[in-house]
């Protein structure tokens, strides 16, 4: 392998074909806050390149894949497979064997790719296809470490020039396909449904934090910004209603901005004897946050909040989503 892939971490992302693509959206989005370098495979994968992510989130590239399937357990409910390498083929072929890991994590170290590697069936190799596999095997080539130990030359005569070439790379753990990152997305949302509907005005303002809290979390951590707010209110009855609105100081990814226009939207509507089921806060518009102009405040109380909440932004990057935050968001927002 060269210096170049020993320098890579990549995670190769599978999950369930009967996921919705809500929650699929959910799981790129997750992704996209853990790296910014993700590639959506459609219609059931990604792939994440994490190589300049690791000393943000001082973590490994197992710890950063498990703390990635963690969290969208914890907020998709989808069981994800992942398989970490220092290649293309190889993170993909990890993430194809990790349903028999325990944790659904499957780390190939650079240091053991031959290892691994080698002794698996030719089919199993990552890109190879079924008349190349019987060629092969119709030649005695049975195994990764066969194909890796030929000759090029011999490799290109017996399944043409450009595919032999690539195949006996992979089969070496050489992959020179790079990570293209998907744009990030212009909008952004999250959505809680109550256990029981709901008549209650408090518990909705505390649901909302909980959304509020969700989103200014994640789209800081894409360093973006949001210009308007969605609020999506779902009533006993199945029906909706939605609210928009811009927010007024600008684009900004702060939660106290966010909360703020959020209870606006929800006061707006004027919700009275209506039994609420369900709410959804989308983030609209989204922008670079570099290009965003920072609102000056002489409101100490606003600057001690935007201080804490870099303080806890650092503390739910290092333990986890919900290990910190605002008290009234524990109560009912599960």
């Amino acid at each position: 392998m060269t210096e170049l892939h020993r320098n890579r971490a990549l995670l190769h992302v599978r999950w369930p074909r009967e996921v919705d693509p809500g929650r699929c959206q959910q799981v790129i989005d997750l992704a996209q806050d853990v790296t910014p370098v993700v590639q959506v495979l459609p219609p059931t994968a990604l792939i994440a390149d994490v190589t300049g992510s690791l000393r943000y989130h001082n973590r490994g590239p197992g710890e950063v894949a498990r703390m990635l399937r963690t969290r969208v357990l914890a907020h998709a409910g989808v069981p994800l497979l992942v398989g970490v390498g220092p290649s293309w083929s190889v993170a993909a072929m990890a993430s194809r064997a990790a349903a028999a890991e325990n944790g659904g994590v499957l780390v190939v170290a650079p240091h053991e790719v031959t290892g691994w590697l080698h002794p698996l069936p030719v089919g199993r190799l990552d890109g190879i296809g079924p008349a190349q596999e019987h060629t092969l095997t119709s030649y005695g080539i049975h195994t990764i470490g066969l194909l890796a130990h030929l000759p090029e030359a011999t490799v290109q005569r017996v399944v043409g020039g450009r595919a032999g070439r690539e195949l006996r790379e992979r089969a070496r753990g050489v992959d020179h396909r790079k990570v293209v990152a998907t744009d990030l997305p212009r909008s952004t949302s999250a959505q809680r449904r109550l256990p029981t509907d709901t008549l209650a005005p408090e518990l909705l303002r505390s649901v909302l934090l909980s959304l509020a809290v969700e989103l200014g979390e994640r789209v800081r951590g894409r360093r973006q910004a949001a210009r308007g707010l969605t609020l999506t209110v779902t009533f006993a009855g199945g029906n909706q209603i939605q609210r928009s609105r811009r927010l007024p100081l600008g684009a900004s990814a702060h939660t106290d901005d966010l909360r703020d226009l959020g209870y606006d939207l929800l006061a707006s509507l004027g919700l009275q004897r209506a039994r609420v089921r369900g709410l959804a806060l989308r983030c609209d518009d989204l922008v670079d946050a570099s290009a965003v102009a920072e609102q000056l405040s002489f409101e100490p109380e606003r600057a001690h909040r935007l201080s804490a909440e870099k303080a806890v932004d650092q503390l739910n990057k290092r333990f986890g989503p919900r290990t910190a935050g605002p008290a009234a968001t524990y109560r009912h927002a599960g």
